[in-house]
Order: C-alpha cells, then structure tokens, then sequence
C-alpha cells in the first residue's frame, strides 16, 4: 500500500495537490457552519433516571425551572407599588413569549420563597423551551432582550441552567479564538528554530490546517444526525494542529534524512512514505483506537470528542500521507530553502549523541537511573489518592459571570435554593395518579429528611416534619396522570450532603404501587457518576486491548505491548495527580484564576484517552526505528542507543509543537477546559522526557532479549500478518543540516 501511495505521489503529484486544494475549500465551507449547530451540555446519561424525570416533566408540567430572572428595585423594595407595577409589567411580558413555560414570579404567589431576606430582590422561575438546540438559540434571544435594566426600574440578572449554558457556550468561542491566536504564531516560530528553513517549517503547518478544517466539516455533518457538543471544537483545534505537525514533522524529517544520503527525490520519497509513513499510519490508528473509547459512553459530550477525534487523527494521517508527499516531490531540494542563520551551523550529530549519551548513560545503570524518576512520578500521582469527581456548573465561569453571580446571590440572599431543588415525578404511566392521602404521608417523610427547607406539592407545601400544610398547594404540581413534588432543601449544591440527600429520597418508601423518578442538579450529578464509573471499566478495557493487539502486530512482541502500557499508565497517575492537585485541592487557583472544585468527570475521562493516545503516538515513534535496528541485526542495546539517536530530537520536538497547542487552552475562562489544556500539555512533556528518554532505555536494558519474546504461534501469526518493515534501511544515514532544536 505505501509503495503505491509514493509511486501516486511521484507520477501525479501536481493532480494529487490540485485535488487536495478543491476538497480543503470544500471542507472549509462546510466547517465554517458547524459552530451554529453544535450544543453545550451532554454531560447526562438519556437513560438516567434523572433525566427521564427531566423528560417528563418537560412532556407533562411544562418542563423544569431552567431560568432564573433575579429582579431588583432601584428605590427598595420590590414590593412596593411601584416596583410591583413594574414587576408585574415584567412578567406579563415574559408570559407572552413563546419560547418560555411556567413562568412563576414572587408578584403572582406572594411566596416568601421568592423574596429576598432584605425584600430587595425577587425571582422569576420560568423553563425555556425547545430541544438542546433550540434552548440555548432561545435562551440567547431571551437574554438580549430582557437581561439588564427593565423600565428604567428594575434591574434584570439571569441565572439557571439555561444561563449558565449561554454564557458557557460564549466563553467556548472566545476562548478558541485566543487560544489559535496564542499557539498559530508560536507554534510557527518553534517550528522555524526546529527546521531551521520557512519552507520545511510551514509544510507541517498545511497538513494542520487540513486536519481543522476537515474535522469541522466532520462536525458540521454529524451535528445534523446527533447531539454535538460545542467544546468538541477546541479538542479538533488542539489535535488538527499538534498531531498535523507531528506527522508532518516526522515525514519531513525522514525525507531530508533521505536527501542528505543523496538520494534522488524520487527514491527519498519513496523511503519517506515506506517508513515514515507507515509510522504514521500505525501511530494514528493506536491514537484513533484510544479515543473510540469514548464511544462506549452514552453523554454526547464524551461522545462527541469521541467522534471528533477519531476524525481529526484520521484526517490528519490521511492528510499527511497523501498531501506530505507529493508537496516533497514538487519541491523536492527547495524544502531547505528560506534557511535560517543559526541553522548555517548547527550541529546535528551533537544533539544525536546527547540522546544516544543519554540513553547509553540509563542503560548502564538502569535501575539507578529510572527509580528517582519513577519515585517522582509517583509523588505526582500521589493526589490521585484523595480525587473526588463533579459535574460543570456555573462555578467553572469566571467570577464576573452573570450566571455565577446570580448563583452566588439565590444561595446567600434567598431561604432555599429553588433552582436546585430535587424534583420528584410520580405516576409516569398514563391514567396512574396518586391519592391525596400517600401523596400527604409521602411528602411530609420528604420534608423530614436532614436538609430539606420545604416540600412542594399539589396538596400543599410541607416543612420541617411537619404533618400539616404548611402552604397553598400548587394545582401546577398535578396532572390527571401524574404528580410533581419540588423538594428544596438549604445544603449546597453538588456537595456531598446534597448528594446523600439524592440517595435519601430515593430510598424513602414511596406511595403504593408508584414508581417516583427523581431528578434535579444533585441527582443527575449523583446519575453521571453511576454511568461514566459504570462504563470506564469497558473503556479502558477497550483501549488496553486495542493497544496491545496493534502493539503486538507492529512489534511481534508481547513484552513490548506490556512494557508500554505500563508506562503510559505512569504518565496517566502523574498527570491526573498533579491535576487534582491543582484544580481540586486548589493550589494555583490565584494563579489561574479558578474556583476549586472536585475533578470535572467527563474531562478527566476525556483528558484519560487523550494523554494515553498521545502517549503512544510517540512510542510509536521510537519504537518504529528502534525495531528497524534490531531488524538490521542491531542487539537491544545498540539498538535502543541509535534508535533514541535519531528519533530523540523529533520526538522531543514534536512534543513541544503539541504542548503548545494544548497548552494555549490554558488561557480559558472555562476551568474544566484550563484543566484538559495544561494537564494534556503537561502529560506530552512528562512521555517525550521522563519515559521516552528514561524509563523506556531503562526498561529495555533490563528486559534485554525478552523485550522482542513472543511465543511461537504467535511468531508464526506476526510473520504472516504483522506490520513490519520489509524495505531495508542504508547502511549509512548522516542527518541534514537543521537548526538546534
């Protein structure tokens, strides 16, 4: 196959580019539509019990309170006569919309519940309409018309789900734009230092942009069959220019190797696309296969950088081995041109014997060299022991969001905290209904529970254990085929009291012969755990047996396999530990500008496949030339030696390119994004560093001939279907004059 991509290359390479020109302006255009359609949220189980209350309560109550309207007096309170005129001006206005459903306000219900403790803001609770699409379009519209200041009298602060997801959704956008704006130009200027020529450095550049476009345009396409989320984009930006740059990187370099040979193009070309490109090729698939594991979860927000990185590494290999090579033909020496100064004398084969040095140094005394490392990787690690998991709210806004503030407002000013009260549906089958004694008994065990402010329901509203009403019911709260209790409660959101309270009612004897579903912030939160912790066990699954089948097929060993996944999973610990050092535990917080939370789950699932796929890619690509020594005769040692020799300097490159990219995410607002960001980047430096230069001469010196052992069925099946290099490689390979890097 890759004998035929060259000789495509070589024969039309002119056609090949013209082709490449039209489809990247095809799948720029259909990118540029995809930011319309793509959604926030998706972190919540469909078949959930959570959920399914939310579904209901949308098809049969007019859904949930998913907008907040905190409404202040300019001249006191907000019952006086004027602000109620206004007030109530307000809220005939908001009911009039189409776009909004149970729009209760403190100026029809006289609730005390509504009203502030100094009497000087009032809730409006009302339920946006629409599908997740249209929610946040309507929500927005919402917003610009009524956030701000109403009559002259009042003003207006949003908060809610429905606020929150705007103002996210908000802070995606422009949080991309400054991360490309960040890491474009510095990934140009490392680029330069790395190649040392402009022409060489903005080759990997096109494959990058390539790879973008082509993942929006994948994303655009599937947001018109399923759910996308909107920070899918970020990730398709973040791996469309790393991994672009990295197979790029790869390819260009092994080229010039060729070149320096003198070698023709031609030939260059074609040993180019045999080894290096089936690097990439092979890379890619072990990157690809991490992150299908992210299918396996049923929240499209995990599924949704599930898809677009299984299409952007697809794109960006493809891109690579089909675009790279006939860019080389057509410009075949010219790919120097546009040298640098500094690159006039550097001295590669110097900064090859630091690597080889290096490598030789560790597997001299293996053991004495890997265990300080591996001692501080563990310590890294070491936070993972206390990790507790959450779910986005508005804390992962800046302080000065609207959305957050009001939050912060509702908990403090306000008995109660409607907004994220636990809601109960009862009677999901048509025709079932309760009858107003269970349903009595039932709420007054409700309002017993620790916590709990009040319990709402169509027969009254309970408090405190008490047997009596202790309010007007709510005939909003029933319907001829179901029921509807709000269970409010004074603990804090997402806490761990806020949670057990979840499992409290839950466990609370409901009435005879119903089936109550419970929904609400704290039970979806309560719901996400269950299902993310209850399918990673088939995702990491997945991922150790997909790696280890491709390893075994790239290597003919089952050592290998092992020994790398073993590494990777120390990359893993040390990442997430420092990360739950830092965004849980709080530490850089002032830094960072973050609020201290538990670990975001979904991201730390994400941030799991992506740092374990990366990982690999570059195990790849030292693993692919150390087995083309070994192949050539080379014994282990040797072979770990030179192999390290000459992949150290792409390696530890391409690293840098990639951090980068992921590192400019650091730069967000969002901290669940400044999470996957700095803890991506950091975990490519912690592989390309500490394992590839350490860990991995250390562990193959102390394997020695075991590392390449398989047993003999499995030699037999290897020689037959294994990918292995057939081409060999000269004797000789003096490296092209490059810049230090």
């Amino acid at each position: 196959m890759f004998e035929r991509i060259a000789e495509l290359a070589i024969r039309r390479a002119r056609l090949v580019l013209i082709v490449a020109v039209v489809a990247t302006a095809l799948m720029g255009a259909l990118g540029s539509g995809a930011f319309t359609k793509l959604l926030g949220g998706g972190f919540d189980d469909p078949a959930s019990q959570s959920t399914r209350a939310r579904d209901l309560i949308d098809k049969k109550f007019g859904g949930e309170t998913n907008l907040v309207l905190l409404v202040r007096a300019g001249d006191g309170r907000v019952d006086t006569p004027s602000a109620e005129q206004n007030g109530k001006a307000l809220v005939a206005s908001l009911k009039k919309e189409k776009t909004l459903a149970n729009v209760v306000s403190y100026w029809d219900t006289r609730s005390a519940q509504l009203l502030s403790k100094d009497g000087r803001e009032a809730m409006v609770l009302a339920h946006v309409k629409g599908d997740p699409t249209q929610q946040q379009k309507n929500a927005t519209s919402l917003l610009d018309d009524y956030d701000g200041t109403y009559n002259k009298a009042l003003t207006v602060r949003a908060g809610g789900v429905a606020a929150v997801g705007n103002d996210m959704s908000t802070q995606v956008v422009e949080d991309l734009e400054l991360a490309e704006l960040i890491a474009i130009p510095l990934t140009l200027i490392l680029l330069l230092f790395v190649f040392g020529s402009v022409v060489a450095a903005l080759l990997p550049l096109a494959i990058a942009v390539i790879a973008i476009l082509g993942s929006f345009a994948e994303l655009s396409l599937l947001a018109d069959v399923t759910s996308v989320s909107n920070t899918a984009t970020n990730l398709t930006t973040a791996l469309g220019l790393g991994l672009g740059i990295d197979y790029g990187l790869l390819m260009i370099s092994r080229f010039r190797e060729q070149l320096a040979t003198g070698a023709s193009v031609e030939d260059a070309v074609r040993r180019t696309v045999h080894t290096a490109g089936r690097t990439v090729a092979f890379s890619a698939s072990t990157v690809a296969a991490a992150l299908a594991a992210l299918l396996v979860f049923p929240q499209y927000f995990l599924r949704s950088f599930g898809f677009a990185g299984v299409g952007v590494v697809a794109i960006a290999a493809v891109s690579a081995l089909f675009v790279m090579p006939p860019l080389l033909v057509v410009l075949g020496h010219r790919v120097n041109k546009g040298q640098m100064p500094w690159a006039k004398t550097a001295n590669v084969t110097t900064r090859v014997s630091i690597w080889a040095r290096l490598a030789r140094t560790v597997m001299r005394r293996p053991a004495l060299t890997a265990l300080p490392v591996l001692a501080v990787l563990l310590v890294a690690a070491s936070p993972l022991l206390g990790i507790t998991f959450g779910t986005p709210d508005e804390r992962v806004l800046p302080k000065d969001a609207e959305s957050r503030q009001v939050s912060a407002t509702l908990q403090k000013n306000f008995n109660g905290n409607d907004n994220a009260a636990l809601q109960i549906v009862i009677g999901q089958n048509v025709g079932q209904n309760v009858d107003k004694a269970p349903l009595e008994k039932y709420a007054d065990q409700l309002s017993q529970l620790k916590g709990v402010v009040r319990v709402e329901t169509s027969t009254g509203t309970y408090t405190h254990g008490q047997e009596s009403a202790a309010g007007p019911g709510s005939t909003n709260l029933s319907r001829p085929d179901g029921q509807r209790i709000s269970v409010v409660s004074s603990l804090t959101p997402k806490s761990d009291a806020a949670q057990s309270l979840v499992g409290d009612v839950r466990a609370l004897t409901p009435p005879p012969g119903t089936h109550p579903l419970v929904g609400g912030i704290d039970a979806e939160l309560v719901d996400a755990k269950h299902s993310i912790s209850g399918q990673l066990p088939l995702a990491i699954g997945l991922v150790v047996l997909t790696t280890f089948v491709l390893l075994f097929l790239f290597t003919g060993s089952i050592v290998q396999p092992l020994r790398a996944l073993a590494l990777n999973a120390i990359t893993l610990v040390a990442t997430l530990g420092i990360m739950t050092w830092i965004f849980q535990e709080g530490h850089l917080s002032s830094l960072l500008g973050f609020t201290a939370q538990p670990m975001e789950m979904s991201m730390t699932v994400l941030m799991f496949c992506i740092v374990f796929g990366l990982s690999m890619d570059y195990e790849v690509f030292v693993t692919s030339r150390i087995k083309e020594l070994h192949d050539q005769g080379d014994d282990t040692e040797s072979a770990v030696t030179n192999g390290l020799g000459h992949t150290g300097r792409i390696v530890t490159a391409a690293a840098c390119l990639l951090a980068v990219s992921f590192f400019a995410f650091g730069t967000s607002k969002l901290s669940f994004m400044q999470m996957f960001g700095l803890g991506s980047g950091l975990a490519i430096l912690i592989d390309a560093v500490a394992i590839r230069g350490v860990l991995v001469p250390a562990a193959m010196r102390l394997l020695g001939g075991s590392a390449w052992y398989a047993p003999g069925f499995l030699r037999r099946f290897h020689s037959r279907f294994g990918l292995s290099e057939s081409a060999p490689e000269p004797a000789a390979e003096p490296e092209p004059a490059v810049s230090r890097g």
